[in-house]
């Protein structure tokens, strides 16, 4: 790649690649139904208590027809008892059926028959004596059929949940039960049995439905004089509006179910196209810049202009993108330099050895000799600064930098420089506090960066000069500046200077003394610290150049 040319990845690659990125989407996509899902989940839940709001519905039924029967069973036996002698009270039917015509007028939908402890039918509501002496029949009220919607709905909610476990206290007789009719009356001696004696209790409640589809509710009552039951009482009724009310709920579940399936397609539909497919659209971009192929443009605009976490997360990697081709064309870049910088000594060095065999000279071979080892050493060093180079990157990253106090370095720098200074070398005078001048950085390599800009201050410098080091604070950044006495810099050169390779020295220098990398690792390392380093000339009143001043600036801890 750092060549400028892609190779495009063999088929399987981007197959892997393919399955990969639909395999991005799928969990996610999954996790957007299951949560878009719970609320039906819910609401399906909710289902699961219709039987127990249709058992309450029951139950407060069977209880009202019970109260009823029971008023019936207490005006029969105050009214329609006669004393049959020896035999005791017993229901006299002449009597019963007019009482039992008057009690059941305000409920013309209700059936009630009254049976003697033998079990003979004595007298029922719906059977009267007409003109002539005739016996008319009378059925209960026709009740309308439930409409195709109600019967649609109702049988749907019938046989999905006959599927279920049901805990229902009041069971219902199908249409196919040979009992479901109007004509159904219970055991009477086990009715009875029942109702009486010692253990007494009431009977259970008969609850079916008609083969037409209505559901009819039966309850039995004794009737009971001088504590001897003389009879009972079976009191039918329909209960219809039990399911209308049914299907009204049933209805407004169904309706809430629909919208609540279409809200959630709707949402997940959403969700997909703002969270799931910009995703994808961050895979496909990674994906390219794996393939070498993104170096412009790989992140949509779409993307790069959401203000959201998706927004942030395709600038990120925007951003990572720029930066790695950013290295790889700084890494590109210092390949060319290197082989440029090593070109020059190798070529002194084969143009020397090339030459040597036809010197006879004594004087001259040896000259080509010094020049092959100076050559030597000038290639040395530069390999050494480049592999330096090479390495500081990988270490900077990888080194956590910690809290270091620059005033105590400073010191003792000071102190080395007085400790090694040679005669006729410029002395370093220091202006910065004892204390308190805290950084985050690396600390060694912080102090390379000071002894790189000491030395290069050093090497301009007039014999006996005066370098200055100060370094203070100034808000929320520690400056540390050194100044020397030498020519200064070229106007168009003062960024230059931190270029790799490039190399201004003083005049009388030996040739190849420096690598030109000093200054370009000294950024290197200021500017992973957060921090920055610039140079500029230090000028008099008259707006002369008296020097040169290096200046670092990094964020104070």
């Amino acid at each position: 790649m750092p060549d400028g040319t892609t190779r495009p990845p063999p088929a399987t690659a981007l197959a892997e690649r393919g399955a990969e990125r639909r395999r991005l989407i799928s969990p996610l996509m999954r996790r957007i139904l299951l949560v878009n899902a719970l609320p039906l989940v819910l609401l399906l839940a909710t289902l699961l208590y219709l039987d127990q709001y249709q058992s309450g519905l029951l139950a407060a039924k069977v209880t009202a027809l019970r109260e009823q029967a029971r008023i019936y069973a207490g005006a029969l036996a105050e009214s329609a008892v006669r004393m049959a002698g020896a035999a005791g009270p017993a229901l006299d039917p002449g009597l019963a059926r007019p009482l039992l015509y008057r009690l059941t007028a305000p409920t013309p939908n209700a059936q009630a028959r009254v049976y003697g402890p033998g079990g003979q039918l004595i007298a029922d509501s719906r059977v009267r004596t007409g003109p002539g002496g005739a016996v008319v029949s009378e059925p209960l009220p026709a009740v309308a059929s439930p409409g195709p919607l109600m019967g649609t709905v109702t049988w749907i909610y019938d046989n999905l949940f006959a599927l279920l476990p049901q805990n229902n206290p009041l069971p219902v007789e199908s249409a196919a039960s040979p009992q479901a009719g109007l004509d159904w009356q219970p055991d009477l001696r086990q009715a009875l049995a029942m109702t009486t004696g010692a253990k007494a209790h009431e009977m259970a409640p008969f609850i079916r439905r008609t083969p037409d589809g209505h559901l009819l509710v039966t309850v039995a009552e004794p009737v009971v004089r001088d504590r001897k039951v003389v009879g009972i009482v079976l009191l039918t009724r329909d209960a219809n509006e039990i399911d209308r009310a049914l299907f009204v709920v049933r209805i407004s579940i169904l309706g809430l179910f629909s919208l609540a399936m279409v809200l959630t397609v709707l949402l997940s539909w959403y969700l997909s196209r703002t969270i799931a497919s910009p995703l994808l659209a961050l895979a496909n971009a990674a994906g390219e810049l794996h393939e070498g192929r993104g170096r412009a443009g790989a992140v949509p605009e779409r993307l790069l202009a959401r203000k959201d976490e998706i927004g942030a997360l395709a600038r990120a990697l925007a951003r990572s993108a720029a930066a790695l081709w950013a290295r790889l064309d700084a890494i590109e870049r210092f390949a060319a330099e290197v082989a440029h910088e090593i070109k020059n000594p190798l070529s002194s060095i084969r143009s020397a050895i090339e030459t040597l065999p036809r010197i006879e000279d004594g004087s001259q071979r040896k000259r080509l000799l010094g020049i092959i080892a100076q050559d030597v050493v000038r290639l040395d060093r530069l390999i050494s600064d480049i592999s330096e180079s090479s390495r500081l990157d990988a270490e900077l990253s990888r080194v956590e930098p910690e809290r270091v106090d620059l005033a105590p370095i400073i010191a003792a720098l000071a102190e080395i420089h007085d400790a090694t200074r040679r005669e006729a070398e410029p002395r370093l005078a220091v202006e910065a506090p004892r204390e308190g001048l805290l950084v985050r950085a690396v600390e060694g390599r912080l102090v390379q960066v000071l002894r790189n800009l000491i030395a290069n201050a050093i090497s301009f410098s007039p014999a006996n000069g005066r370098i200055l080091l100060h370094a203070r604070e100034t808000g929320s950044v520690v400056e540390i500046a050194v100044e020397d006495q030498g020519p200064g810099i070229p106007e168009g050169k003062l960024e230059h200077v931190f270029d790799r390779f490039y190399s201004e020295r003083p005049a009388g220098e030996g040739f190849g003394q420096h690598s030109g990398l000093g200054l370009s690792i000294s950024r290197q390392i200021v500017e992973a610290a957060r921090g920055r380093i610039s140079a500029e000339n230090r000028r008099d009143a008259s707006g002369g150049v008296i020097g040169a001043r290096f200046v670092v600036r990094l964020p104070r801890a």
